[in-house]
């Protein structure tokens, strides 16, 4: 075994791109471990991972081999009927062949294939020293970085994600010789910027961590995340509440410093008149700050600012915090005092003239059709129509505000605000608001039965509106977000456990479109309410799946296609307890060999049973048990009970293992075959009565 030593790779920079970092810094350790292994370079990877900060991408491996192991070769020759004239001597073709290995023919040896035995020749040299192959290592790895558009700096023809400045490239204690962008590599790495700006002499790989960390380093992102997290946390109890930390924001901020250091800062109070999302966002997506919330979960005014550098005068760093983010929070306190001023009811007046879609017409006359939806969806799942249409009105009223135009996140949760101060109902403000949940992948629905109407309605029309104006989604092309909607709309229904009729909502989604898109002679747009639907089951394969769902229960409730979506859901529930019956399988298998007698079926089935045609035992007890299974799963299929109904149908299994063990369903008697053809497909309406439970046999 190879003398296995500790690995540093550092590339210097300037500072990277926040977002690209962390991609930057997987990739060039993958690249890095994967140059050695494809050499043969064997690795003790440990629990070494990328490590990285604004200004460095390191590789810190454990345990890396000073060398290759033996490289053996194998080059096949020619045939033995080529390789060698009659007398046994080498042909030009086997001379030919030494010659290119280097060696006398009478050294090469012998092996044999199918097509008989032919010459080889087997090599072993050395391994490579990993110093000698380092260097091509690293300018592979970096050439594999993900980098679209890299920066070119000085005259050099070569480019990176940012100017680079040092490279350190240490095998244990020795520096390995090599040139990569300009740079040839040391042991010399630098510290913090400000905190400890000059070079660090590094005697070894395992000082890295320790040394940069002396010079108010910390590679590790992981570390810095914890001490981020700590100290926001800390900082926000001793201001009497709680930091709101988003991974998004966390993610951010840990690859904007190297020595993360809290500041504590505060803005007016008059500011927290202002909508709180807008505060909010501004704070984290302008500025990377962490807002600071109150026990119930309200914004107060203090907020916490992260440090790439321990101060001497804190005080002084807050004032520069606080006086970035006052401009801001004066530009929304008077988009949001104005917007006051106008109300939310009168900016409805601007949406005739905004265009949703050229052959959909005006955002206004969007809302009028989803406010015709929402008052027919209300009273089908107990919610008020007067007022789930008075919402509708005012839903998409604050997309001509001034705080919307500029915080276009704040849709819906603006027009709640301004519903609320105008004195609308407070269910109606809320249901403004939750008309878009959930608004991105993992979000909530909306929680109140308003909010869902509303929510349904919207989602309905604009994929009613998308497939008539024909911008189904292409590819990865989806400009009208119909997937996400689609999804949307189908988890609305599910979780809220409404009953609704999908295709009814979508026949009277695509009816009330207007004229320049509704079917015509020419147009054959019927069948689109049927594609829609198809294409909204489709988006629960993912959601399904995502749940743990095999793709058999799926396929199996998916091929019935209930009109009602929490249907769906509760037969998906019920098909997952009946596979892990014993006998599941043996009944699934029936009814895929019922499915495909009755196919292949000739003529008309009998629509019932005779009782006097059931000449074998096996036949009449199968007709018995089947009658009997009908008569006591009735009333639990009617309730949709569908547990209980696959319960009961399970029992069948020994009538039905029987009956196709001692009787011939195409007998020769027409009246004979007939009647078992019509007890079969009893018994297999039944069964399917839940999902086609055939899926589910292998």
């Amino acid at each position: 075994m190879s003398t296995m030593l500790p690995l540093l790779i550092e590339l210097g920079t300037e500072e990277l791109p926040v977002k690209a970092l962390p991609g930057l810094a997987q990739a060039f350790f993958d690249g890095v471990v994967d140059g050695l292994a494809k050499r043969g370079v064997e690795v003790e990877r440990g629990d070494a991972k990328p490590l990285s900060t604004p200004r460095r991408l390191a590789v810190l491996l454990p345990g890396v081999a000073v060398e290759q192991p033996e490289q053996r070769g194998e080059v096949l020759g020619p045939y033995l009927n080529i390789a060698l004239d009659a007398d046994g001597q080498p042909t030009k073709a086997l001379q030919g062949f030494a010659a290119k290995a280097g060696i006398d023919w009478t050294a090469l040896e012998r092996t044999s294939d199918a097509k008989g035995e032919r010459f080889v020749h087997r090599s072993v040299t050395p391994g490579a020293r990993t110093a000698a192959l380092l260097p091509e290592i690293l300018a592979e790895a970096i050439a594999a970085m993900p980098i679209p558009k890299p920066m070119r700096w000085g005259s050099h023809a070569y480019g990176f994600a940012r100017p680079v400045h040092w490279l350190v490239l240490l095998h244990g204690k020795d520096v390995i010789e090599a040139e990569v962008l300009g740079l040839k590599s040391d042991r010399m790495s630098r510290g913090h910027r400000f905190m400890h700006d000059k070079t660090v002499w590094l005697s070894s790989p395992d000082d890295y961590v320790s040394s940069l960390q002396a010079a108010y380093v910390l590679v590790d992102a992981e570390a810095r995340r914890s001490r981020i997290v700590e100290a926001v946390n800390a900082e926000a109890a001793a201001a009497g509440g709680q930091a709101r930390i988003t991974d998004d924001n966390l993610e951010q901020v840990v690859n904007l410093v190297e020595w993360p250091a809290p500041v504590l800062c505060s803005f007016e109070r008059d500011f927290l008149a202002v909508p709180q999302e807008a505060l909010i966002e501004t704070m984290e997506i302008n500025q990377k700050f962490f807002p600071v919330l109150d026990n119930s979960g309200k914004l107060t005014e203090k907020f916490i600012g992260i440090a790439n550098i321990e101060s001497k005068n804190v005080a002084e760093v807050a004032k520069g915090y606080e006086r970035v983010i006052r401009p801001r929070f004066a530009d929304a306190k008077f988009f949001f005092d104005e917007d006051l001023k106008q109300g939310l009811e009168s900016m409805g007046e601007g949406l005739k003239t905004v265009t949703y879609q050229a052959k959909l017409g005006s955002v206004a006359d969007k809302v009028q059709r989803v406010v015709a939806l929402a008052g027919l969806i209300a009273p089908q799942v107990g919610a008020d129509p007067v007022l789930a249409r008075r919402a509708a009105v005012l839903a998409k009223n604050d997309l001509q505000s001034r705080m919307v135009n500029e915080f276009p996140e704040l849709q819906g949760i603006a027009g709640r605000h301004y519903a609320v101060t105008g004195g609308e109902s407070p269910d109606v403000a809320l249901a403004i608001d939750e008309a878009y949940q959930p608004r991105f992948g993992g979000d909530d629905i909306a929680l109140s039965d308003l909010g869902k109407v509303l929510a349904i309605a919207e989602r309905a029309d604009t994929l009613a509106g998308g497939f008539a104006a024909g911008l189904k989604p292409t590819g990865n092309k989806d400009p009208f977000a119909l997937r996400r909607n689609a999804l949307g709309l189908a988890r609305t229904i599910i979780e809220s456990g409404f009953e609704l009729d999908l295709r009814a909502l979508l026949e009277t989604a695509f009816a009330g479109l207007p004229a320049a898109v509704q079917p015509s002679a020419e147009r054959k747009t019927d069948a689109l309410p049927q594609e829609l639907y198809d294409f909204i089951i489709d988006r629960l394969r993912g959601y399904y799946a995502d749940k743990g769902v095999p793709a058999t229960h799926f396929n199996a409730v998916a091929e019935l296609k209930p009109a009602s979506l929490y249907d769906f859901d509760r037969r998906i529930d019920a098909i997952g307890i009946f596979a892990a019956l014993p006998e599941a399988e043996a009944l699934a298998a029936a009814n895929k060999r019922i499915r495909n007698i009755l196919r292949k079926a000739e003529g008309a089935i009998p629509g019932m049973v005779d009782p006097a045609l059931l000449a074998e035992p096996a036949e009449s007890e199968l007709a018995e048990a089947v009658e009997a299974a009908i008569d006591d799963s009735n009333a639990s299929l009617h309730q949709k009970d569908y547990v209980s109904v696959l319960a009961r149908l399970a029992r069948l299994r020994p009538q039905v293992d029987a009956f196709f063990d001692a009787v011939m369903v195409n007998a020769e008697d027409p009246a004979l075959r007939g009647n078992r053809l019509a007890l079969l497909k009893r018994l297999g309406d039944r069964l399917g009565s839940v999902a086609a439970i055939e899926h589910l046999s292998s």
